[in-house]
């Protein structure tokens, strides 16, 4: 049986409300009343679809993991792209995801923070299509000798790392504008690959 048309439409406004509220704040910050305050509706209606408020983090929880490491999988596990096409679309999804859901990162290290276990078991990069294309090459000598886990780290931390600092950029008088940040974040999009390539250059 399908549900209303008006039944989708406030689920859909709540869990928009519980996203940016755990996202932004995390889960002790945020009560109730306050998910309910930024939906627009009454607490009753909120207890209503979701009786707990921890189910309601578990939804926004796998939602924004699966968004974070969705695509990164996706990309190193494809045997159609080079290697050097793999780093360009790593840093392009990251950008390009954080620039509409710029919260995530620090809602996702949270998460790691407090439940490892749960990224324990998500060992995408090591067995990845993209580790044995840079194995390979490092073997033949086309770039030089690097610690490839190092060079992971280097592309999704430059990637990912002015997103978490980004209210300092920001920050008061004479801070970044959104617009600013955004040209910011389009230039590093194109400048990250180029720094990562000079690394791997034999010298």
């Amino acid at each position: 049986m399908k549900k209303k048309k008006e039944e989708v439409s406030t689920e859909q406004k709540i869990i928009a409300a519980a996203r940016s509220l755990f996202t932004q704040k995390g889960f002790d910050a945020v009560k109730t009343r306050d998910i309910a305050k930024e939906a627009g509706i009454n607490l009753a209606l909120l207890n209503y679809y979701f009786r707990s408020k921890e189910k309601l983090f578990e939804m926004v929880m796998l939602e924004n993991m699966q968004n974070f490491f969705q695509g990164f999988a996706v990309i190193v596990n494809d045997e159609k792209t080079t290697y050097h096409k793999k780093i360009e679309q790593i840093v392009s999804n990251y950008i390009e995801m954080l620039l509409k859901a710029p919260d995530t990162p620090l809602f996702v290290l949270n998460q790691v923070r407090s439940n490892p276990e749960k990224i324990a078991k998500r060992r995408i990069f090591l067995n990845s299509y993209f580790m044995k294309q840079m194995q390979e090459a490092i073997k033949s000598g086309e770039i030089a000798h690097v610690n490839v886990m190092n060079l992971m780290l280097n592309i999704v931390s430059m990637s990912i790392f002015p997103f978490i600092a980004r209210p300092m950029f920001q920050m008061g008088e004479g801070g970044m504008t959104q617009e600013q940040f955004i040209e910011l974040m389009m230039e590093r999009k194109k400048m990250i690959p180029k720094w990562i390539e000079a690394t791997l250059k034999v010298k």
